[in-house]
């Protein structure tokens, strides 16, 4: 099982770690900074809910609100509300990691 210490040591690479499904791979992206690249990621997974809730978290980060809600509720997860990005990026990395 990969750590989330070594997923976020991984971003040095080209390309995220190939034992990963499309929601860490978004998250992977994400971490890089590469928003757009993470969104396809999740984009052609609608029908994943830990692609759904990876979805919400991005438009969360990009402050659409009401696109984010509408992700959270298909993910069956609450919005967080006070819970700071990064903190809830790790929450999610280290939720998909221990399904690995």
């Amino acid at each position: 099982m990969t750590t989330i210490d070594s997923f976020r040591s991984s971003i040095s690479a080209d390309a995220p770690p190939a034992d990963v499904g499309p929601a860490l791979q978004a998250l992977w992206w994400l971490l890089r900074g590469d928003w757009d690249r993470a969104h396809q990621c999740v984009q052609q997974h609608e029908d994943d809910n830990d692609c759904n809730w990876v979805h919400a978290h991005l438009h969360r980060q990009e402050g659409d609100m009401r696109n984010a809600g509408g992700w959270y509720q298909r993910a069956r997860q609450p919005m967080p509300t006070d819970v700071s990005l990064q903190d809830e990026w790790s929450t999610i990395t280290t939720e998909l990691l221990s399904k690995q």
